[in-house]
């Protein structure tokens, strides 16, 4: 009897010392808590609590009725989704666009970064680094008007070149062959310098003794590179990899908006156009949720899944 009250004490004692020291510790981390504050209302309240929103898939919502009082249809709207003959063809153009710039244009970012890495001139590097950090700031609005003024059929400059060389002119804009390179290229010119800020950062962490001593060594440029530096940011090119597959349903709405048009609908239309449209034009909500929310757990189980596998080869992965 006294042994079994010992050991009730004992763990009262072991509880009362964590409360006292998560306590503690949160006084003394106080300001700290404060700073983190304000991005956890942010999530809380802009991504969290949206979420609540969802349960609409599963109904035949009235904006009227509201959330509590509209009629539950189950899964009625995914099965409408799933069989509508257009699912196919928004699915094929959403992954050829995604694949096409995972593929194009992910790695680029690791390779400009390794190149910028190997300037010595600081001048020179930061000059780089500016101008092409440039372009990730310019909207997609600017970057379709830039697009237009240099493609178009009419009066773009590429078509003009091309006539004043003696050759016909190619019609970018209005063509389904040019369309889904164009918005990689689109993407990649936008974004490929400001993706390198990561891995520039994770370049910095490498300890230099390690080139120094493949210097002593004999290796090259290109070999400290292959052995030291992609090794050294392998841990951040699989995260990075890992958070881009859970997006690979989202191909950007605005970028596919400005630069679709009716005769290249076939290859433009995606799930974000599709949802706007029924969704916002049309007021199909609960619809539309629905294939909002296919898109979103397709993300969820590329995520889980790429993770699982980084693990298994011996990755850290993101959790």
């Amino acid at each position: 009897m006294g042994i079994q009250v010992t050991k009730a004490n004992q763990q009262q004692l072991i509880q009362r010392k964590a409360k006292t020291s998560l306590w503690s510790e949160f006084k003394r981390d106080k300001y700290l808590y404060l700073l983190v504050l304000p991005g956890v209302l942010y999530f809380l309240i802009f991504k969290y609590y949206p979420m609540w929103g969802l349960v609409i898939a599963f109904q035949d919502y009235s904006p009227y009725l509201g959330v509590l009082k509209s009629t539950w249809v189950g899964f009625e709207n995914f099965v409408r989704f799933f069989t509508n003959p257009s699912f196919f063809l928004l699915f094929r153009n959403t992954m050829m666009i995604s694949l096409l710039s995972l593929v194009f244009f992910f790695p680029l970012p690791i390779l400009l970064s390794l190149c910028m890495n190997e300037v010595t001139n600081k001048y020179f590097k930061r000059v780089i680094q500016s101008v092409v950090y440039l372009p990730h700031f310019l909207s997609w609005v600017i970057i379709a008007g830039i697009t237009f003024l240099i493609l178009s059929q009419s009066n773009g400059i590429v078509n003009m070149l091309l006539e004043h060389a003696g050759f016909s002119k190619i019609d970018f804009l209005t063509n389904e062959n040019f369309f889904w390179g164009l918005l990689t290229g689109q993407n990649i010119w936008k974004d490929t310098g400001w993706g390198t800020i990561i891995f520039l950062a994770a370049i910095t962490g490498i300890d230099s003794q390690l080139y120094e001593a493949a210097k002593i060594d004999g290796a090259s440029r290109i070999r400290q590179m292959w052995h030291i530096t992609l090794p050294g940011i392998r841990n951040v090119i699989i995260i990075l990899l890992i958070l881009r597959l859970g997006q690979i349903m989202d191909v950007g709405f605005e970028q596919v908006f400005l630069m679709s048009n009716g005769a290249v609908a076939n290859v433009a239309d995606v799930f974000e156009t599709y949802v706007y449209r029924n969704g916002i034009q049309q007021g199909q909500f609960s619809y539309t949720t629905a294939a909002g929310l296919f898109k979103s757990v397709i993300g969820l189980v590329l995520v889980v899944g790429a993770n699982w596998l980084a693990k298994r080869f011996g990755e850290e992965g993101v959790y």
